[in-house]
């Protein structure tokens, strides 16, 4: 098998290549599409290791012609065939770094020394006394000059009028929703929050109105009814007369006429009867209304002169006792909130059972003078037992201290008679 021998000549040209026709107008990174992989072409960008020796400051020593060879950057292409060798001057890349440094350096530029103190922002008083004047913006009642407002007041001036306006939409949002409601939906729910719990009554009153204004006067049906429901709740008779009288109507061709006549009066009751059931409801609520003023009234009389009874209380003692009996903050089994009162009863007979605590309280519930007295006497027998103790105990520290001397079998003592040394004493 011969081996064939190609030679490919090479023709090495020096040519000046102007960059800034090459790059200007390069496109940027968002206007790049890439495409499948393939064998790619070798360029200046794609060689492991370039040689970057050009950006060097030649010495004085170094001659214009040595420079440009050690500067020189030899682009390979090949086309067709053919490889050709280009050179890239030095004056062309000075000029594009040149202009990237130039550029770095206008972005860098030096931080300014910024002045503490606090802030002041001019300017802003006049636009918002407008928006004051038109009642489109809230001032604060605090009586200072919104001249004289620093940054931190107008950061507070602006968040409590956001604030207002969240308040405000979370006021009408509940109005807006109540008017969009049916009006049998709107007396429910007025209903429910004067405090009715009768749903089953309220919606049974509530659909024998929607059921009366359905009936037809048309229908020979619907006119009987009007007519015995209309006799029935005005006391005309029992059930046997006024189905007497509905057949005179008919033989006499007047249940029309009269099931017309009887129909709006009828509504009229109808809906009397749910007026009377929120009117009932009403009377309730405002009477519990009072019934817990009443109450929170009598508990501040009862703890305003800081005893209970005649039992002096600190104000520790005296806020505690009036806001656990007042406040009604702690969770209840019924799933209502209850008082401090409500809630140690409640723990203590179900959640952590103290059952001699619970018939303690009990007890000076039901007869406060009897546990009274138990607990004076319980207090007076501690007070004689510690009294009866303390005298034994010092009854018998004095026999210790002084012990009985045998004096029997002692010999007596010889005494002599003291010197007289006052010469001046007389005979």
């Amino acid at each position: 098998m011969s081996e064939e021998t190609k030679t490919i000549e090479t023709k090495v040209e020096k040519v000046e290549v102007n960059l800034d026709e090459i790059f200007n107008g390069a496109p940027g990174a968002e206007s790049i599409t890439l495409p499948e992989e393939e064998s790619k072409k070798p360029n200046v960008f794609s060689r492991k290791k370039v040689d970057m020796s050009f950006i060097d400051t030649p010495t004085e020593e170094t001659t214009e012609e040595e420079v440009k060879a050690e500067t020189t950057e030899e682009v390979v292409e090949e086309k067709k065939g053919e490889k050709k060798i280009e050179t890239v001057s030095k004056e062309a890349i000075d000029e594009i770094l040149g202009d990237n440094i130039e550029e770095e350096t206008e972005d860098v530029t030096p931080t300014e020394t910024k002045k503490r103190g606090r802030k002041t922002i001019n300017g802003v008083s006049d636009v918002f006394k407008k928006l004051i004047e038109e009642e489109k913006f809230l001032a604060f009642d605090d009586g200072k000059e919104l001249e004289d407002y620093s940054a931190k007041d107008w950061q507070e001036l602006i968040q409590a009028n956001l604030d207002e306006k969240a308040n405000a939409v979370r006021r009408e949002t509940p109005k807006q929703f109540f008017e969009s409601l049916p009006q049998e939906l709107q007396i429910a729910a007025r209903y429910v929050a004067d405090g009715g719990t009768d749903l089953k009554g309220i919606f049974r009153a509530l659909s024998v109105v929607e059921e009366t204004r359905d009936l037809n006067i048309k229908e020979e049906k619907d006119q009987e009814h009007i007519i015995r429901e209309y006799l029935g709740a005005t006391g005309y008779g029992t059930q046997e007369e006024i189905s007497e009288e509905i057949e005179i109507w008919k033989d006499l061709g007047k249940l029309e006429t009269q099931a017309s006549k009887f129909k709006p009066k009828l509504d009229k009751m109808q809906e009397t009867v749910v007026a009377r059931k929120l009117q009932e409801q009403d009377m309730k609520r405002k009477q519990q209304e009072q019934a817990s003023q009443n109450y929170m009234q009598n508990v501040y009389n009862t703890l305003k002169d800081g005893s209970i009874g005649d039992i002096k209380v600190d104000k520790k003692v005296q806020s505690l006792l009036y806001n656990g009996l007042v406040n009604p903050a702690y969770p209840s089994i019924s799933g209502q909130n209850t008082n401090l009162l409500g809630h140690l009863l409640e723990k203590y007979q179900f959640v952590e059972p103290n059952y001699d605590l619970v018939s303690e309280a009990l007890w000076l519930l039901a007869d406060p003078n009897g546990y009274k007295s138990q607990i004076m006497k319980r207090g007076e027998n501690v007070a004689v037992e510690k009294t009866v103790r303390k005298l034994k105990t010092a009854q018998s520290s004095r026999s210790s201290a002084a012990p009985v001397e045998d004096t029997s079998n002692e010999r007596p003592k010889r005494k002599i008679s003291r010197s007289n040394k006052n010469i001046f004493k007389r005979i």
